[in-house]
């Protein structure tokens, strides 16, 4: 059996992006999605998904917890190893590549990593969410030292699942990623991170939290179009899977956010309501679910 999860990263950072995360799951493949507890457009999001349920419309909503490059709902002076306190304000380190250095040399303090993420949990569950899974703003959680704080929190606060950030390099023939640049440097990099694989399942396990068998889509983040859609669905092995996906539109609200993703989102959200999405799927036999039924 194939079944796969369509998660939409960024749940709350605007509101063009949240109409575009519910309009993906309405009129498109989506199944789920994950809240930014700080971001601008929380409330908007929130109000959004709770139309949703009191039309009966089946659609989880998880947390997407922010430890890099976003604001936190802690005071900076509680969490002196995550953020730092500039013009009155506290900031989470600016880069991925920043903070994983910081958090593979030990120099992040695991407890203010579990208390940042609990109050983000706490802040959407606090919102009338049930928060049915985990997953972090650019993948900061395959790092050992992010995952098992992270873990504590979700099972302290009733969080049942979590997303697996390694996949099979999205079931793309070699051939057709080294003939893409953009594809195969984004491959190299994620070939050096799959080392904590491993030890990644171990640690879920353990703590006796659910995942899917991987994530498809990290690869071709930013660069998603129909045909690789397409040949991704073609790719997706048995087991359970996930789908990590960014819809939304670039609008002037999204001008005022710090993001790569501009007009690949407004692309991704044509991809994720295609009909040759959907199609794809079928032909497959790729069965749609959401992490509630993980």
């Amino acid at each position: 059996m194939r079944r796969l999860i369509v998660n939409a990263d960024d749940f709350g950072i605007t509101p063009g992006v949240n109409r575009a995360i519910i309009e993906a799951h309405e009129r498109g493949i989506v199944t789920s999605a994950t809240a930014m507890a700080s971001a601008a457009a929380f409330e908007d999001a929130v109000a959004r998904a709770q139309t949703l349920a009191s039309m009966g419309t089946p659609f989880s909503i998880g947390c997407h917890v922010v430890l890099v490059d976003g604001t936190p709902i802690s005071r900076s002076a509680s969490i002196p190893s995550l953020s730092t306190n500039a013009n009155g304000s506290a900031k989470f380190r600016g880069s991925l590549g920043e903070f994983a250095i910081a958090a593979l040399t030990g120099r992040i303090d695991p407890a203010e990593i579990e208390a940042e993420a609990t109050l983000q949990i706490r802040r959407v569950q606090q919102a009338g969410v049930a928060v049915s899974h985990l997953d972090t703003h650019k993948h900061a959680h395959m790092f050992p030292a992010v995952l098992r704080p992270l873990l504590r929190a979700a099972k302290a606060c009733g969080v049942r699942a979590i997303r697996n950030p390694f996949g099979p390099a999205d079931g793309l023939p070699l051939a057709r990623i080294t003939a893409d640049p953009k594809l195969a440097k984004r491959l190299a990099q994620m070939m050096v991170l799959r080392s904590f694989a491993p030890g990644f399942r171990r640690e879920v396990a353990s703590h006796g939290l659910r995942t899917p068998d991987g994530a498809f889509g990290v690869l071709v983040t930013g660069m998603l179009d129909t045909g690789l859609f397409v040949e991704i669905a073609s790719c997706i092995p048995e087991g359970t899977w996930e789908f990590v996906c960014h819809p939304g539109y670039n609008d002037r609200d999204l001008d005022a956010v710090r993001t790569r993703l501009r007009d690949s989102r407004e692309q991704e959200l044509q991809v994720l309501t295609s009909p040759e999405a959907s199609q794809a799927l079928k032909s497959h036999g790729v069965q749609l679910i959401s992490f509630n039924q993980l």
